[in-house]
């Protein structure tokens, strides 16, 4: 069982167990109950290859900054156990989301974002174009799924998922800044320091409520978000993407009002 919990928490569990509860949310809205855990699977899957290569990539710096609750560092796990486990997720990953209720074209553009996440990982969080993958990442998640209801997203649904994921971003980037400068990680919330990485934060995650809010009332959900952005401002930086997520769950009860 501490093994089980140690691959879970080297695929980041917090954020993917999000990113799958909302994918099953946003799905209950145009599908089955079935097809909607069957969807959900899939987006764990991906979740898996995106974030265990994150830190199959980073294990040496890592290592070097005595990251212990990372469970390759504190060796609850080892590295050529997930190396192996990630070669036996990645199939399945993809055979899941491009034959199951997502079809080839929804399948496709949720490991399009799969795909970008890599990509961060291996090239994009040395550069100041950091934030793209993130923004591309979260609007193909709910774009996939309305696709796979032989539907067009709308544009305010991609616009609302990338502000969110260039939120994410910059809060994620906070929490490391300092070390992340030390090893040469010059994204850019590295780069543009924390005052600036706070506001863009707060920014951005405002103007993802306020796009969902201007589809579908809901006043409450909007104090919510505003809040939270401002929030992120001035909270620590221990547990500022935990508001961040918090604020987005308010952000996704509105969104699945919305489609």
């Amino acid at each position: 069982m501490k093994k089980i919990w140690g691959f879970l928490n080297a695929a980041h569990l917090a954020p993917t167990a999000l990113v799958t509860a909302v994918s099953f949310l946003l799905a209950m809205k145009i599908s089955s109950f079935d097809s909607a855990l069957f969807i959900a699977l899939g987006v764990f899957l991906g979740q898996l290859i995106v974030g265990w290569s994150n830190d199959l990539h980073d294990y040496d710096d890592d290592r070097r900054h005595d990251r212990r609750e990372k469970p390759l560092i504190a060796g609850t796990i080892e590295r050529a156990h997930l190396q192996k486990l990630l070669w036996m997720v990645t199939p399945v990953a993809f055979g899941v989301n491009l034959f199951g209720p997502l079809e080839i074209k929804g399948g496709a553009i949720y490991l399009f974002g799969v795909g970008c996440g890599v990509a961060y990982n291996f090239y994009f969080k040395y550069t100041a174009l950091s934030p793209l993958p993130y923004a591309l990442a979260f609007a193909a998640l709910p774009a996939c799924i309305v696709i796979s209801d032989h539907r067009s997203p709308p544009a305010w649904l991609m616009l609302a998922g990338a502000l969110l994921g260039m939120a994410a971003h910059f809060a994620n980037g906070l929490k490391d800044l300092e070390e992340d400068r030390a090893s040469g990680f010059a994204g850019l919330p590295t780069r543009v320091g924390e005052f600036a990485s706070r506001t863009s934060c707060a920014v951005l995650l405002i103007a993802a409520t306020l796009v969902l809010h201007a589809q579908r009332s809901n006043y409450p959900i909007l104090a919510v978000g505003i809040l939270g952005g401002i929030s992120t401002i001035f909270a620590p930086r221990r547990i500022l993407f935990k508001i961040l997520m918090l604020a987005a769950l308010a952000d996704v009860f509105l969104l699945v009002q919305s489609i």
